[in-house]
């Protein structure tokens, strides 16, 4: 199969490596991005971009032109703490965005949608771990709500107009490309501070739990959700619970920063402990994590390393 594919939040961390799967893979690849978190290096020269706000009415013109087949949706407000402060613009992109994208999959006959979820959200403090698909719902912050609000617009259309999807819920997603000056993304962030000389804070005890997995293994997933007939939601995940202090000491080994980190009080909106079970997309889709913690640590640092200036730093 091969086609022509619209990636929204392409510009990012995550949709930019898709993206370059599906290059690679001889797919037409179109990328949306707004470019508020995005970085326009991220974009491919073979893909076409489009400069765009995901609830932008020109995204009705866009469609009927281009005559996508396929669209995987990435494009999103992610941070937590950002949510918790501004959740009406939280629930604007999140939601209403979402909402302008699936009306046009509707009207133009999208042949399958993947969705960008969050295992990492939507739970809330777990009832039990790891969290499969069935745990219950209930989100810390606006963000999770956001998000698993898109959930249950995805399989109302496709209950009501056929439109077929997979949602992927993601844990903590790390690996280059990743921006070490955004308010997401734990490892880049410490990798980003520790090899310019800077000590990271860490926000509460350090003991608080995540699942993370290398982004090369979350194209993979993205990959295989296109490629399946499941109208179905999976997580992504090892199952691994990982904790800040552990990173924090293990890139203090990998970049050779010698300083202990400052702790800070924890901040709101944030779960304690979480990881997440991936049997469900094992079994279904054959989806396997390759790339374990300390071995992605490692290449995101030395990508880090390689290159210093891919994302500027913003000025205060």
């Amino acid at each position: 199969m091969s086609g022509k594919i619209l990636i929204t939040g392409g510009a990012g961390f995550i949709g930019s490596r898709i993206s370059a799967r599906f290059i690679k893979e001889g797919y037409q690849v179109h990328i949306l991005d707004n470019l508020v978190t995005g970085n326009e290096k991220n974009i491919a020269p073979e893909a076409v971009f489009h400069k765009m706000d995901l609830g932008d009415p020109a995204l009705d013109a866009l469609f009927a032109a281009e005559k996508f087949d396929f669209v995987c949706h990435h494009a999103a407000q992610i941070d937590v703490r950002k949510s918790v402060e501004v959740p009406a613009y939280d629930a604007t992109v999140n939601i209403l965005g979402s909402l302008n994208l699936l009306e046009n999959c509707r009207k133009y006959n999208i042949k399958k949608l993947v969705y960008a979820s969050t295992g990492g959200a939507v739970y809330g403090e777990p009832k039990y771990l790891p969290c499969d698909e069935n745990h219950p719902i209930k989100p810390l912050c606006p963000y999770g709500i956001t998000k698993h609000t898109v959930e249950h617009y995805i399989e109302l259309y496709h209950m009501l107009y056929g439109l077929q999807y997979t949602i992927l819920r993601y844990p903590n997603v790390y690996g280059h490309f990743q921006n070490p000056y955004g308010e997401a993304g734990v490892n880049a962030i410490f990798i980003g501070m520790m090899i310019r000389g800077i000590t990271p804070t860490i926000f509460g005890s350090g003991e608080q739990t995540r699942d993370f997995v290398f982004v090369d293994d979350v194209v993979e997933g993205n990959w295989l959700a296109l490629h399946s007939d499941k109208n179905d939601i999976f997580n992504l995940g090892w199952g691994i619970p990982i904790s800040v202090n552990l990173i924090y000491n293990l890139l203090r080994k990998i970049t050779g920063y010698d300083h202990d980190a400052i702790y800070a009080p924890e901040r709101a909106g944030e779960v304690d402990k979480i990881y997440l079970c991936a049997d469900k997309i094992k079994k279904e889709l054959g989806w396997v994590p390759k790339v374990d913690f300390e071995q992605g640590l490692t290449i995101t640092t030395e990508w880090f390393k390689k290159y210093p200036d891919w994302y500027k730093k913003p000025q205060r």
